[in-house]
């Protein structure tokens, strides 16, 4: 099968979207790339950028696609999937992270498949991981 040109952006819910947006930009240091206002100045739908990664976020609500795609805490807390993240400097962005008020889950550590690494927990309930380690560098 030829190999085809693709980004995967993940995407996810969460109770407050603004809140999620302004939180990930301070702690993670994402960037907005799109974000649709509400009437009420809520987040209809969130773009935010990490280098030339980007994640899609929205609100919880009653949609169609919110029958399958729900915040961590409808769940007990427990998350499915999380999102690993590259970045140069794994301790200066976990205390980052930390000073933001991240929960710190995996402190800075060093794997036995290379790299550096950490996750924590936002305020939303969703796990994120940082690292150096790319796998796609080797490939």
């Amino acid at each position: 099968m030829p190999q085809q040109s693709a980004h995967v952006m993940p995407g996810f819910r969460c109770r407050d979207a603004a809140r999620e947006v302004d939180w990930l930009c301070e702690a993670f240091g994402f960037e907005r790339h799109l974000v649709v206002p509400d009437e009420d100045g809520g987040v209809v739908h969130a773009q935010l950028r990490f280098g030339n990664g980007l994640v899609m976020l929205g609100p919880a609500g009653d949609a169609d696609f919110d029958q399958w795609v729900k915040p961590p805490d409808t769940n007990g807390g427990v998350n499915t999937q999380s999102i690993y993240v590259l970045v140069d400097d794994v301790d200066k962005h976990c205390k980052r992270a930390r000073s933001a008020g991240a929960e710190i889950l995996v402190e800075p550590m060093d794997p036995d498949y290379g790299g550096r690494m950490y996750t924590c927990r936002d305020p939303e309930g969703q796990i994120w991981s940082f690292g150096t380690y790319d796998p796609l560098a080797e490939a």
